[in-house]
């Protein structure tokens, strides 16, 4: 019992000293408010308002019909321009794509004669350029095979293909935006607090009055573990309820409470490795470039932005090692398609394990380090 109480003081302490750290409180607040509302609305990776041009040097009942297709949501309202200006407007970022459409074209395309469209993409707008010029491509040819037949009538087509989204019926981004990004900053949240908080200590000197109470390391650790996690915790909570749920209106498949459970257990894991970090650095601009270094690959490589399978094998082993990758599983799992814990107990052992793992590999790098300060 004594431990425990101890364990308890010294995770209240923590808490008291976040809430005097400003920053720290803005940070955990932005990322779980205004980060999550970003990441569901403002990169969405669906064709939205691409700025389109269109040279038509044809000047024909075609060039009309082919610059009226484009319209929004996917495009904006071509702007007509001259071919003097196609150039200058793509190098000064005023449009994404440029169709010129050359002269004589509706005349050679019903004389059946080889005619050509140049369409030109401005490819530093990855997601834009590559989803867009398809979607252009389509439409000119189905503008033109319908003005060729002299009406419009869909295809038909050999075989009838019946296309069903699951968990995502109309492909909304928002829905998968917003809950990757509670989970990609849960870990970076849980990492930065315990990390921070040990280092606080050391540069304000409060770490040598530990060394002299009736406390432990494993007790000390273990406190700041139960108390930044809490923090991240709770606040993933309020913002799957408040965020997500009530301001995105994302549909939540699963049980909020297993999925909180499995946020729990990652907490464990990731708080570790925010000690164990933060026994590496010495201050806290060392503790920023160390965590550069260890979050971008968590984040990147465990399956949450690209599929694991479309990556290296060799990637796919190692980062099963790393705890992102079994909490992207089963919170992709719990949250997008409903699974239950007979589906996902697999990652929630691997995350146990992990945690464990982390924890010792800590708790050992903590002491040593606590005893070359005594």
């Amino acid at each position: 019992m004594r431990h425990l109480a101890n364990i308890y003081r010294l995770g209240v302490k923590e808490l008291w000293s976040l809430a005097r750290d400003p920053m720290m409180l803005v940070l955990i607040v932005v990322s779980f408010t205004l980060m999550i509302y970003t990441a569901a609305t403002a990169v969405p990776e669906t064709l939205h308002n691409a700025p389109i041009a269109v040279v038509d040097e044809d000047v024909s009942p075609l060039s009309a019909r082919i610059a009226s297709a484009f319209y929004p949501p996917h495009f904006t309202p071509p702007r007509m321009i001259g071919s003097a200006e196609a150039d200058a407007g793509m190098d000064a970022g005023r449009y994404t794509f440029s169709v010129n459409i050359p002269p004589n074209f509706q005349r050679d395309v019903l004389a059946g004669k080889p005619a050509e469209i140049q369409l030109n993409v401005d490819a530093t707008r990855m997601s834009q350029a590559f989803t867009g010029s398809s979607y252009i491509q389509q439409i000119i040819t189905d503008e033109i095979n319908e003005f060729v037949r002299r009406y419009r009538a869909p295809a038909e087509p050999p075989v009838d293909l019946a296309v069903r989204m699951r968990f995502n019926p109309n492909l909304t981004q928002a829905w998968f935006g917003a809950l990757m990004e509670i989970i990609n900053n849960v870990t970076m949240l849980s990492i930065i607090l315990t990390g921070a908080a040990l280092i606080r200590e050391r540069e304000h000197g409060t770490i040598e009055h530990l060394l002299v109470m009736p406390v432990t390391p494993t007790e000390i650790m273990v406190a700041k573990v139960w108390s930044m996690g809490l923090v991240v915790l709770a606040s993933a909570a309020l913002s799957l309820t408040f965020v997500v749920r009530a301001l995105l209106h994302v549909p939540i498949e699963g049980s909020v409470a297993l999925f909180l459970t499995g946020v729990a257990l990652h907490l464990f894991a990731t708080t570790s490795m925010g000690i164990f970090m933060a026994t590496l650095a010495r201050s806290m601009p060392q503790f920023g470039m160390l965590l550069v270094l260890v979050l971008l690959p968590l984040q990147m490589l465990s399956g949450g932005t690209t599929p694991r399978e479309s990556m290296p094998e060799f990637v796919q082993n190692i980062m099963l090692a790393a705890p992102t990758t079994h909490f992207v599983e089963l919170g992709q799992a719990i949250l997008y398609r409903g699974a239950g814990i007979g589906v996902v107990w697999q990652p929630f052992l691997a995350l146990a394990l992990i945690g464990t793992v982390l924890f010792s590999l800590s708790l050992a790098r903590f002491r040593k380090t606590l005893s070359q300060m005594a």
